[in-house]
């Protein structure tokens, strides 16, 4: 696999994580009963993964623009609001590269070439043009809402026997804005499962940049205690080019302790 291909893989990867026990969204044939956008919000709310610690193997299947496949195994890790980890072994149990993200930090290794990156999210969001950050990253990977932005604008509605939540001016909570972080205003819809108001799809856009979009969609789940966890994911981004991601979590854990190893050979050069 090209360096270029396996940067880009581990990329889309982070913008946009057992067949036995994943259930697909059953289809309700009774009408819905309609609710108000409040309402909807809050039932939510309930059904979010409530966890500290959420740990998973992966298969990543990635499709770009030309529908040339590559699939990659790995393992993600996430600490709430501290950090994602993610070690990707495209083959023979090698290891090709490690991330670890905080929310001030993106670090990278490609074993491959050799080389690094340790730096803020400039080179993610020069990638793809948005402004990811690592709150975002970890609500769309763990299927909940983006809870540092407001809730004030939403509509609500039936939507293909879902129910749907769309909002054309959400804006991040003024006490999470950083100085001098330029405000991102997001027009987005989520669908939300009839039956245990999970979310089943999020479509998100950038006020003023609107030919750029991402769709993530949540198409099984895996009971866990009283928690409901997406084993499932689907990511199609359209920016600068158009990729297709499909992860699927083996196993998932919640709420047990792992460890977050990164370190950089000192070997390696600095990705230019």
């Amino acid at each position: 696999m090209s360096k270029q291909l396996l940067f880009v893989s581990l990329f889309v990867f982070v913008v946009l994580a057992a067949p036995s026990c994943r259930s697909t969204r059953k289809v309700m044939k009774a009408p819905l009963k309609e609710y108000g956008e409040n309402y909807l919000l809050d039932r939510m709310k309930e059904a979010q993964l409530n966890y500290e610690w959420f740990s998973s193997r992966l298969i990543i299947t990635l499709t770009d623009d030309k529908k040339n496949t590559t699939e990659l195994r790995g393992q993600l890790r996430i600490r709430r609001d501290s950090a994602i980890w993610i070690s990707l072994t495209p083959m023979l149990n090698i290891e090709a590269a490690r991330l670890l993200i905080t929310p001030d930090s993106v670090k990278l290794i490609n074993r491959l070439d050799k080389t690094y990156y340790n730096d803020d999210f400039t080179l993610i969001n020069n990638l793809f043009s948005s402004s990811a950050d690592f709150f975002l990253l970890q609500s769309l990977l763990t299927g909940n809402d983006l809870v540092n932005y407001e809730t004030e604008n939403f509509r609500s509605a039936i939507d293909s026997r879902e129910y749907r939540l769309s909002t054309t001016g959400r804006a991040k909570k003024k006490r999470y804005l950083r100085k001098n972080e330029q405000q991102q205003i997001l027009v987005q819809s989520i669908w939300l499962n009839p039956e245990n108001y999970k979310i089943s799809r999020i479509n998100l856009k950038e006020v003023g940049d609107e030919t750029h979009k991402l769709q993530v969609t949540y198409s099984a789940f895996e009971t866990s205690g009283n928690l409901i966890v997406p084993t499932q994911l689907q990511f199609e981004v359209n920016a600068s080019r158009r990729m297709m991601l499909n992860i699927r979590y083996q196993k998932p854990e919640l709420d047990v302790p792992q460890p977050m190893p990164f370190r950089i050979p000192d070997n390696f050069s600095k990705m230019k």
